[in-house]
């Protein structure tokens, strides 16, 4: 059976052919309706999201389907202390497949070891948020019509951002991908998401201080939020928000078909002037979630007895009871759960659910 707890759980050609299948369904919208009638989808969403949780509740509805679950954890047995593991157990007597979110980073990955239907990460806390790493590969394909060859900046909030690590990690299996990393010191993308994914793969990338210096270059630029309480001082921030702003001056010299990307919501890094420029896809990239998670929610449920699709293996994976992961927002640290480890390709260890690195 085939979960989505990573963009890397899906093979290349996986998410090309949800991919393409999410165009098919924007082209042709009425082969798709009621096609998994008397299907029931699960929304499991242990913190707030309106994009993400509507996005899945119009794809689910739009293919005929059901949907039941929760969008505050006080409101179900989470409050009298059920576990992950538990309360998927439960759930899926009554539901076919389901999408969780939640704020602890490992969460989903211990939902699939127990779950007996697909599991779709909708996000766990800093760690993955595959779902929108497939929604920015199909805005990058509408809009430029191909994901290889392209040069995207990644600019903001790199080091916390789940939706740069993910779509990092998607794009290093594409051809001639180049990466411009733009942040400040306090917001770099982290070293093994450098070591372990763009190293290992061979991404060409680079680190530069600001948009102008090379927005030129650009095929995508990929905008993030730059996060005030991620700042020790008041004054470092203060330091380094301008420079990450993006507004119709800085546009001036980008590429006439350069695509602007944002998982959102956005507060102050797009200036709203940018809203009226064609290659402001922002809003359009919101509407490809919605047709995505139609693909992969499909996908999941034709793929669930096929022995061609299933999850891939980690040799690299082992056990031990004297190692301890320190992330407080990892859900070992929370619930019980085998203490999960793996190898990284530059001699470290990391924990298997948060990639928090152990020694």
């Amino acid at each position: 059976m085939k979960h989505l707890i990573d963009p890397t759980d899906l093979t290349k050609g996986e998410i090309d052919d949800i991919i393409a299948l999410a165009e098919d369904i924007i082209a042709k919208p009425e082969c798709y309706h009621d096609c998994l009638r008397y299907n029931k989808l699960a929304t499991l969403f242990y913190e707030p999201s309106t994009r993400t949780r509507l996005s899945f509740t119009s794809a689910m509805m739009e293919l005929g389907g059901n949907v039941l679950g929760f969008s505050d954890a006080k409101n179900s047995s989470v409050a009298k202390g059920e576990t992950v593991a538990d309360t998927v157990r439960v759930v899926e007597n009554f539901a076919d497949i389901i999408a969780m979110r939640h704020n602890l980073e490992g969460a989903p990955f211990i939902a699939s070891t127990v779950a007996g239907v697909p599991i779709i990460n909708a996000g766990d806390g800093s760690h993955a948020h595959p779902t929108q790493t497939l929604t920015d590969l199909l805005t990058i394909k509408r809009e430029l019509g191909h994901i290889d060859n392209i040069t995207i900046g990644f600019c903001g909030d790199l080091k916390f951002g789940r939706t740069v690590h993910s779509l990092i990690k998607a794009l290093s299996r594409y051809e001639g991908v180049k990466v411009v990393l733009i942040a400040p010191d306090e917001l770099r993308l982290p070293d093994y998401i450098k070591h372990d994914v763009c190293e290992k793969m061979n991404v060409d990338y680079r680190e530069v201080k600001t948009i102008e210096s090379v927005i030129s270059e650009l095929d995508v630029l990929y905008m993030t939020r730059v996060q005030k309480e991620r700042f020790l001082e008041e004054e470092e921030f203060d330091r380094v928000k301008d420079s990450f702003v993006l507004d119709c001056e800085k546009l001036a010299s980008a590429k006439k078909n350069m695509a602007i990307l944002h998982p959102l919501p956005r507060v102050n890094e797009i200036k709203p002037e940018v809203d009226a420029d064609p290659r402001a896809a922002y809003f359009r990239q919101v509407g490809n979630g919605k047709y995505v998670r139609m693909a992969l929610i499909y996908s999941l449920l034709k793929w669930k007895n096929d022995p061609s699709h299933v999850m891939p293996e980690h040799p690299d994976f082992f056990e031990d009871g004297e190692l301890q992961c320190h992330n407080s927002k990892c859900i070992c640290n929370h619930e019980p759960a085998p203490r999960l480890f793996r190898h990284t390709p530059g001699g470290h260890i990391r924990c298997a659910y948060c990639d928090s690195f152990i020694k």
